[in-house]
């Protein structure tokens, strides 16, 4: 049976230098990291396609004009090769970056993996019972909609009958 020290001797030399990079915890709480870790990621992106929609105007829109004539477009992308899309290629990575590390410190990845745990725990509801919550919700916000409505359209006209006489 291999050592710790003879496991960690073949992943060295897997990874070609220094010690593994590990993330804190990293076997726990992984689908909660991925449901975080996406869910922010698409919103950066929004703000970074956002970003590109500022820059491409901006200074007279010098950032929207290509690198060079031959080349307009990214081949493999079709996007255009333009400082404004470097800028914001640039910025998407390092935010990226940013929002990984961000999730491996400690206070944040705990929080993760307790979250996960708690869920765990949680008793879902089938597909029927879902569908008949569902229904009396409906009814009953139904019912007080229908309730408050006709209880303003009487308080109004009682309002109305006793300020003005009746003739509104």
């Amino acid at each position: 049976m291999p050592t710790v020290s003879d496991k960690d001797r073949k992943t060295t030399e897997a990874t070609g230098g220094g010690p593994p990079e590990k993330s804190y915890k990293g076997d726990q709480g992984r689908l909660a990291r991925l449901a975080v870790f996406w869910a922010l990621a698409i919103l950066l992106f929004y703000g970074c396609v956002s970003l590109y929609r500022t820059l491409s105007p901006a200074f007279g829109g010098t950032l929207a004009a290509p690198f060079s004539a031959s080349l307009k477009k990214v081949p493999v992308l079709g996007l255009p090769l333009n400082p404004a899309v470097l800028i914001t290629g640039v910025v998407l990575a390092g935010a990226w970056y940013g929002l990984y590390r961000w999730q491996q410190t400690p206070k944040v990845a705990d929080l993760l993996i307790e979250t996960e745990a708690e869920l765990r725990k949680v008793t879902w509801p089938t597909i029927p019972e879902a569908v008949n919550s569902s229904i009396i919700v409906i009814v009953v916000v139904l019912f007080l909609m229908g309730f408050l409505a006709g209880a303003d359209w009487l308080l109004g006209r009682w309002t109305t009958l006793i300020l003005i006489g009746g003739n509104g």
